[in-house]
């Protein structure tokens, strides 16, 4: 079908809640959240309450894996503006490598756990993540940290 409408691709450890289902998905247009996770592509539970923030919102959600993300993104019809949701700077990294085409990532949330150094008031991140980053930059991909949409923008490469 040709090049997928991708309004916006977020990182955001808590997937889908009621900044990313509500104030992003406003902000940016979108009338498609996939979520691209393997985990949540699995959960039935987890999927429930995503669901529910997205119905809020009026707008479809899926729950895909990683490589079914890879395989699939370019069926979706031109009509849908897509809003893609990962967990990890790794889940990000994984699908660029797979032909998805990102153009820009916004680092959303990625909450503080052993070994992980703060960036910003919201973002965390260990050697693994900050390897991540660079080869996504490497790649091409504008990647950035915002919280919300009125915040202003903090390029990646200038905190890692």
């Amino acid at each position: 079908m040709g090049t997928p409408n991708i309004i916006l691709t977020r990182i955001d450890n808590r997937l889908v809640h009621g900044q990313v289902g509500v104030v992003w998905t406003s902000s940016i247009g979108a009338n498609l959240l996939l979520v691209a996770n393997d985990a949540a592509a699995k959960s039935e539970l987890q999927q429930e309450l995503m669901s529910a923030t997205a119905e809020t919102s009026g707008v479809g959600i899926r729950f895909w894996s990683l490589e079914k993300t890879a395989t699939t993104i370019e069926k979706a019809s031109p009509r849908q503006k897509i809003f893609l949701i990962v967990k990890t700077p790794q889940d990000a990294l994984n699908l660029v490598q797979g032909g998805v085409p990102i153009t820009d990532l916004n680092v959303g949330n990625m909450h503080y756990s052993e070994g992980k150094v703060q960036l910003t008031k919201k973002v965390y991140v260990d050697q693994n993540d900050k390897d991540s980053f660079s080869k996504l930059v490497d790649l091409g991909v504008n990647v950035y940290i915002q919280d919300v949409p009125e915040e202003r923008k903090i390029a990646i490469k200038d905190v890692i």
